[in-house]
């Protein structure tokens, strides 16, 4: 298995579980406007270390889960459903309002680390994600669970949740002048992922049966 294509996967995957506008990110991006980009980026480092030891966790989880198929083929029918809600919500749901987001209040760089390994750690969405996504992965033969590739993944998914921060934190003024543009072409792109999604979990539910 390449372990460099195993790497991409998993900065690819932990790019598009990111790309929705949340707390995370958007805090990446207000305190780099307000701060500087390197307390953006010593918050962004603390989110990060907190999503290696995640997809680790989501790593393992996978592989038990792979062992046990009848539990992975209720799972992926589940994720189905999530899956297209989500593209209908953000397809045709989704509200257009930008919120205001509250306030940093710690300052220094270290307070800022520990605010994104804090915030990072109550954030448990990237579990199931990435559970799901690693499974998916190995249905196709793209990932297989030795101790390299799994390192190999998780180092991705680290790397790809920086780099989306930092993409916020770079272009938060242009999302910032036009919310309401910003936030429906986001919403677009978010749907069009989840459905793109969607359509690889039927084809492999289908696949299955």
């Amino acid at each position: 298995m390449n372990i460099t294509f195993i790497f991409f996967l998993g900065l690819f995957i932990a790019l598009v579980g990111v790309i929705p506008p949340g707390l995370l990110n958007m805090t990446a991006a207000k305190i780099s406007l307000k701060e500087g980009p390197t307390r953006g980026i010593v918050f962004s480092i603390g989110v990060c270390v907190v999503v290696l030891i995640q997809t680790y966790v989501a790593a393992i989880f996978a592989r038990y889960l792979s062992n046990h198929i009848e539990i992975v083929d209720v799972l992926q029918r589940v994720a189905f459903v999530i899956f297209v809600l989500i593209t209908i919500y953000f397809l045709l749901v989704a509200k257009k309002e930008s919120k205001e987001l509250v306030e940093p209040q710690m300052k220094s760089k270290q307070s800022r680390f520990f605010q994104g390994v804090f915030l990072s750690a109550i954030n448990m969405f990237p579990i199931p994600y990435q559970a799901y996504m690693t499974i998916t992965l190995a249905s196709f033969g793209w990932l297989n669970f030795s101790q390299i590739s799994i390192i190999a993944y998780i180092s991705g998914a680290a790397m790809g949740t920086f780099v989306m921060l930092y993409v916020y934190m770079f272009f938060f003024h242009k999302i910032k002048d036009k919310p309401i543009a910003s936030q429906k072409s986001m919403n677009y792109l978010i749907g069009g992922i989840t459905g793109i999604i969607s359509i690889v979990t039927l084809i492999n539910i289908i696949k299955e049966m």
